[in-house]
C-alpha cells in the first residue's frame, strides 16, 4: 500500500462491531481513530450523573445550557492497544459502557444541540487524512466526503446476543430480554430521529455481518480499503 491516507466513514446500526472495526482498521493502518460512539456515551453519562435524565424526565434546556463543561478527551493506553475516553480529566471507559447509559445515550444523541457539539469537535479531529471514525451520521453527516463509507448491518437478535454476551462477560447481571429491547429501541430512535438520522450515504458499501467472523470482516474491508490507497 502506498502512503496515501484517507478518511474511513463507518456507521451502522448499533453492536455491530463498528468500533472493534474501527480499532482493528486503526491499528494495521497507523491511523487516528475516533470512536464518537463513545463521545455520545460520555455525554450521557454527565446528564446522568448530574440528574439531567432518568427514567421520568429529560431536562433538556437545563442540559443544553452546560454542554460547554464537557470536557472529551481520548488517550491511547498502550496495554489495551486503543484510546480510552476522559470525562474532563477522567477516566470513564468502563462507566459508558453499561447498560444503563445503553438505555440513555439515543435520547441524548438526538438532541440537536448535542449533534451540533460533538459534530464541530469530530470534525476539527478529523481535519488531517488518515482518520477512521465510527458513529451514526459519520459518512452523512461529520464527513460526507470521506474516500470509503462504510454501513454496518446485521440482524436486532444477532447484535443482541452480541452485546449479551459483552455485557455478561464483564459482570453485568442483564437478561437477554433486555438486552433485545435496548437494541430494538435504539435501532427506532437513531432511524427516526429529526436530527442527522442514522441513514444509508448514497455511496456508502453496506456490510452485514450477520455471519461474518470478525477475522473475515477484516480482511475484506482491508481490501477496500487497499484497492482505494494503491
Amino acid at each position: 500500500m502506498n502512503s496515501k491516507k484517507i478518511i474511513i466513514a463507518i456507521d451502522g446500526y448499533s453492536s455491530t462491531g463498528k468500533s472493534t472495526l474501527a480499532k482493528q482498521l486503526a491499528n494495521n493502518l497507523g491511523y487516528v481513530y475516533v470512536d464518537t460512539g463513545a463521545m455520545y456515551r460520555v455525554t450521557t453519562l454527565y446528564a446522568l450523573n448530574n440528574g439531567f435524565i432518568s427514567e421520568n424526565h429529560f431536562n433538556i434546556n437545563d442540559f443544553v445550557i452546560e454542554l460547554h463543561k464537557i470536557v472529551i478527551s481520548f488517550k491511547y493506553n498502550p496495554e489495551l492497544k486503543f484510546a480510552e475516553v476522559y470525562l474532563n480529566g477522567v477516566n470513564v471507559e468502563k462507566e459508558i459502557r453499561t447498560m444503563h447509559v445503553s438505555s440513555f445515550v439515543s435520547k441524548v444523541a438526538a438532541v440537536p444541540e448535542v449533534r451540533y457539539q460533538l459534530v464541530k469537535q469530530q470534525q476539527e479531529i478529523g481535519e488531517g487524512t488518515g482518520i477512521v471514525m465510527d458513529g451514526r451520521d459519520i459518512g452523512t453527516v461529520v464527513f460526507p466526503n470521506a474516500e470509503l463509507k462504510l454501513f454496518m448491518t446485521a440482524s436486532d437478535k444477532i447484535r443482541a446476543t452480541r452485546r449479551f454476551d459483552e455485557l455478561t462477560a464483564k459482570g453485568d447481571a442483564v437478561t437477554y430480554e433486555e438486552v433485545l429491547h435496548n437494541v430494538r429501541e435504539r435501532d427506532y430512535i437513531d432511524t427516526h430521529r429529526k436530527n442527522s438520522p442514522l441513514v444509508k450515504a448514497s455511496d456508502a458499501i453496506e456490510i452485514d455481518n450477520s455471519s461474518l467472523t470478525i477475522a473475515e470482516q477484516f480482511d475484506k474491508i482491508l481490501k477496500l480499503v487497499t484497492e482505494i490507497c494503491s
